[in-house]
């Protein structure tokens, strides 16, 4: 008999015998397994049983439960939904997990919009859009997005159009890639004619495509509509120009997807043929860990839940390589598909093909990764080893503090597990306190809020947290750790210019020989933290410069810069926008456009600069009061008749440097 933990002793008696799902969780609080029942009461109770009865897992995730969370639905169909709800939200240890938990992209096509926009996205929602993916094969993705914008004409702006509307057209339409329906140089009806044949396209249907526009062209031919002709003709060329997609077999019947399934051991494979239009397109497939002591209609089953729910358009047929005792369940959460599992003919001839790349791409998983996990554990144990550590370093943390003279501080962490990278606990900081040059201060800030935050949500810690830098950010840390209660966990810092690795009470640096695999781990995680790091930077960078130009010309405050942002869009857009362009935005005259263009470096004219007249200087009313200080408070930024005689009597050409202010 297992034993029962206490904060489930009194639960267990008052569990209703009706259908629902279940949440055990640990000490900390956290989700360990969620699963379904068609009766709680039974269900739960069934793991407190006789434990030569259990399995090795049931009895390793008892030893471990310290609550239990029930939630009540009305049918067993609604269980099944909200656990596999659940099992996303929370990825619980013990639950079937996709080995690779990384979210894989898809194309999206914002059919909600009135005209609408084609791009990658990794979040899948229920928005009206159509979605073209999950693609396991970015490159496959990335080629099909590229004759999307070759052949068609998509716009690439993020105007919420038809609310915003720029005044003038972009590049793109300069250069042939968009007809600019923003400013009504394309109709609507021609915009959404023309994203009905990309989808058409995506579906994989690309002759479909091609005898429209052949119609199309024709009809315009004989309208003697030529120039439309033409345009016409063009992307039937492109069409035309572009290869089929490798067609493995033609097979009877329309669309279907086949679900091939192989397992060994701790991990399974499901592999998914697509067929539309009876063609053998393409082939979808997955890793699933942690099922060991599931059964094989256990594991199919929570893998179609994941795969489908992320689907916006199914296939009419799903063919299954066997019998699942939840068929009922799982056809009630797929109303448009009918599930068969096909016993004879060309169905189990396309099942059999299904099932082969299941065992192949197992196989070939299995090999790859025992080939790099025996590259990757080595390292580790060497790490161990050169550095004295009580732990075997498997999880560890790399930290790197990156600014642009003292500005824009940001700061990464990056995790490696068993040697590798895992991008899933990835994080990036804003310095919240004003260091500047300061490294060690924003060292300490960093990781006091990481594992200040760690332990406060009760997240496991790393064997090991390594800084990028010498003894000072080395010390920064130590602080911060100690300040927390986490002075025990081992900490060391890798400098970049000998390769030192410094260690908490230790005078003297490490000297790790160049061909050590410890070493070279080290060097791996430092350098993906600054890469990581460095591109959170310029990102931040690059917002702040691109009106920091404008911050540094007296009498342009805030409200001024936003006028001429929003008037021409950047500040390239106010350079080449000129003199007369400029002092017809509200709240500038003249003499404040030869103002800005001056402080942007742009050479005027004694013809281009400002007649001393009524025009030359701003009125009252159009002063931003906001921006320009008056007399008495830095007024040597206001504006006066003076101002203006003086720029009048700029030279012509004079540099921006001797112009006078």
């Amino acid at each position: 008999m297992l034993g029962i933990p206490d904060g489930v002793t009194g639960k267990l008696a008052s569990l209703p015998d009706s259908p629902g799902v279940y949440l055990w969780k640990d000490a900390a609080g956290l989700v360990l397994y969620v699963g379904k029942a068609k009766s709680l009461r039974s269900r739960v109770r069934s793991y407190f049983g006789s434990d030569h009865e259990a399995s090795v897992k049931t009895r390793h995730l008892v030893r471990l439960i310290r609550d239990v969370e029930t939630i009540v639905v009305p049918s067993e169909a609604h269980a099944l939904i909200l656990e596999n709800n659940l099992i996303k939200e929370y990825r619980p240890r013990f639950n079937i997990a996709l080995r690779d938990d990384k979210s894989y992209p898809y194309i999206k096509v914002t059919l909600n919009e009135p005209y609408p926009r084609v791009f990658v996205t990794r979040r899948f929602q229920s928005d009206g859009a159509r979605y073209f993916g999950p693609y396991t094969d970015v490159g496959a993705m990335r080629r099909a997005l590229n004759v999307v914008k070759r052949i068609f004409t998509v716009r690439s702006c993020r105007y919420d159009m038809p609310k915003e509307m720029p005044e003038r057209a972009c590049l793109d339409w300069h250069i042939g890639r968009c007809k600019a329906p923003c400013i009504a140089l394309q109709s609507l009806a021609d915009y959404r004619a023309m994203i009905t044949d990309v989808v058409t396209f995506l579906d994989g249907k690309p002759e479909e495509v091609t005898r429209r526009v052949r119609f199309m062209m024709e009809n315009a031919a004989a309208s003697l509509e030529f120039e439309r002709a033409a345009e016409l003709r063009d992307a039937l060329l492109k069409l035309e120009s572009i290869e089929e997609p490798t067609v493995v077999m033609q097979v009877e019947g329309g669309d279907r997807d086949v679900v091939g399934f192989a397992r060994d051991g701790d991990d399974a494979c499901v592999s998914i043929l697509r067929i539309r239009d009876g063609k053998l397109l393409a082939r979808d497939h997955r890793y699933l860990a942690n099922v060991e002591e599931e059964p094989d209609d256990a594991i199919l089953v929570a893998y179609l839940l994941q795969h489908y729910q992320l689907q916006s358009e199914r296939a009419r047929e799903v063919l299954l390589p066997f019998e699942l005792s939840e068929l009922a369940l799982v056809d009630a959460s797929m109303p448009s598909s009918r599930l068969l599992v096909p016993q004879r003919g060309a169905k189990r001839e396309l099942m059999d093909l299904a099932m082969q790349n299941a065992r192949h791409l197992l196989e070939e998983m299995k090999l790859t990764t025992d080939e790099s996990e025996e590259r990757a554990i080595d390292p580790v144990y060497d790490l161990q080893r050169e550095l004295g550590l009580a732990l075997v370093p498997r999880s560890f943390v790399c930290f790197d503090i990156s600014h642009s003279q003292g500005r824009d501080t940001v700061a990464s962490m990056v995790w490696f597990e068993n040697g590798r990278p895992k991008r899933s606990e990835y994080r990036k900081f804003k310095v919240e306190g004003a260091w500047g040059n300061d490294d060690f201060a924003s060292m300490n800030e960093v990781v006091t809020r990481y594992f200040t935050r760690r332990v406060a949500e009760g997240h496991p810690l790393p064997d090991l947290c390594v800084i990028d830098g010498g003894k000072g950010q080395l010390h920064a840390a130590q602080d911060a750790l100690a300040a927390i209660g986490l002075s025990t966990l081992a900490l060391a810092s890798l400098a970049k210019k000998e390769e030192e690795v410094f260690l908490p009470g230790r005078s003297e640096s490490l000297r790790l020989s160049r061909r050590s695999p410890g070493l070279r781990l080290l060097q791996m995680a430092r350098d993906e933290a600054h890469r990581f790091a460095v591109t959170f930077q310029r990102v931040r960078r690059s917002k702040r410069t691109v009106t920091s130009q404008l911050l540094e010309i007296p009498g342009v405050g805030p409200n001024r810069r936003r006028a001429l942002l929003k008037e021409f869009g950047s500040v390239q857009g106010v350079k080449d926008a000129g003199l007369d362009a400029i002092a017809k935005v509200p709240g500038f005259s003249r003499a404040m456009a030869t103002k800005v263009l001056l402080g942007l470096g742009i050479e005027t004219t004694v013809s281009d600069a400002p007649t001393v007249s009524v025009e030359a200087s701003a009125t009252p009313e159009e002063l931003d009061e906001q921006s320009v200080p008056m007399r008495g408070d830095n007024a040597q930024d206001v504006p006066t008749l003076q101002d203006v005689l003086t720029e009048v009597a700029v030279e012509p050409h004079t540099s921006p440097e001797n112009a006078p202010e």
